[in-house]
């Protein structure tokens, strides 16, 4: 599907990752009207590049999602009224996978530990055999796309040996072996780090239960920097309370904000951070270059980059 682009709406919901005017003046030098809008402005746009769903945007010929997931959007009802949806699947490689490395090196160097201790100025070593170094380590990776490759090439630059586990069960470059996803128990049994990336989809959810908690070693830490649904949370609590876990780094919750009175908080071995495992300063201009090359691509009458409807 083709159509005319007039005008091009940066919405403000972008304002929670980087300020809807700096995405706006990036692309201020393409051949349509670019505007920051709010609600009551997107009917008078063609496309509209936002992090959250309107239902106005059914109104729209194309919508362009600054983040790769893209679960919140009504697949059905867009293809129902021809509404195009494209995301920024390709730009969070790099920069999850140093997040990622970050939470593994907190784990391994206690990190975490000495920035809490700070807080109550105690001078206190870890114990002589709490601390380890990454080469010899093995990171089990579930889901092997642009996430699950990002954090494969980060953590293998560490010296972790990287496993992956994928829905068929094909090699992929940059992990040493690929379990199929019916696998997956058998995958995350030896790992010292499981880290999940997938995106979220009525297969996915609540994938990691209180099965796939008890195949993990009691030794092992848990990150998600997926979705939240794709864990059930009361199951990974149990596990962390009752310490068949050494432990987690979690990015992404069932309930975001994570509520005041979630057990997570308070956990001396959980890493919360709020959702920003992609963050950066460059985030506006890697969307930009998705928008700009995609604007273009219509001008050639040429298909979508990251067509996702």
């Amino acid at each position: 599907m083709q159509f005319d682009l007039e005008r091009l709406g940066v919405h403000d919901s972008v304002a929670a990752v980087f300020p809807p005017s700096e995405l706006a003046s990036d692309l201020s030098a393409l051949p349509v009207d670019v505007a920051v809008v709010g609600d009551d402005e997107i009917a008078d746009c063609d496309a509209v590049v936002t992090l959250e769903h309107r239902d106005a945007f059914l109104e729209c010929s194309w919508i362009h999602s600054i983040q790769a997931g893209v679960d919140r959007f009504p697949f059905d009802e867009f293809e129902s009224r021809d509404v195009i949806l494209t995301n920024s699947t390709g730009i969070h490689d790099r920069t999850v996978g140093e997040t990622v490395a970050g939470y593994v090196l907190a784990f391994s160097r206690r990190l975490h530990d000495h920035v809490a201790d700070q807080q109550e100025r105690r001078w206190e070593r870890p114990e002589w055999d709490e601390a380890f170094t990454l080469p010899g380590t093995t990171a089990c990776v579930v889901g092997t796309g642009t996430l699950g490759g990002g954090v494969a090439e980060v953590l293998g630059a560490l010296g972790v040996r990287v496993t992956g586990v994928r829905r068929s069960g094909e090699p992929v470059p940059g992990f040493e072996r690929i379990y199929a996803s019916d696998d997956l128990h058998e995958a995350i049994a030896d790992a010292d780090f499981v880290i999940v990336t997938l995106p979220l989809t009525d297969e996915t959810r609540h994938l990691f239960d209180a099965e796939a908690f008890d195949a993990m070693a009691e030794d092992a830490y848990f990150v998600n920097v997926g979705r939240g649904p794709l864990v059930d949370e009361p199951a990974l609590i149990d596990a962390l309370e009752t310490d068949a876990l050494a432990g987690a780094a979690l990015d992404v919750f069932e309930t975001e904000p994570l509520p005041e009175e979630s057990p997570l908080w308070g956990m001396d071995e959980v890493i919360v951070t709020p959702h920003c495992a992609a963050y950066t300063r460059d985030y506006f201009r890697d969307v930009g270059e998705i928008v700009r090359e995609n604007v273009g691509r219509l001008e050639d009458d040429e298909p979508l980059h990251n067509r996702v409807v």
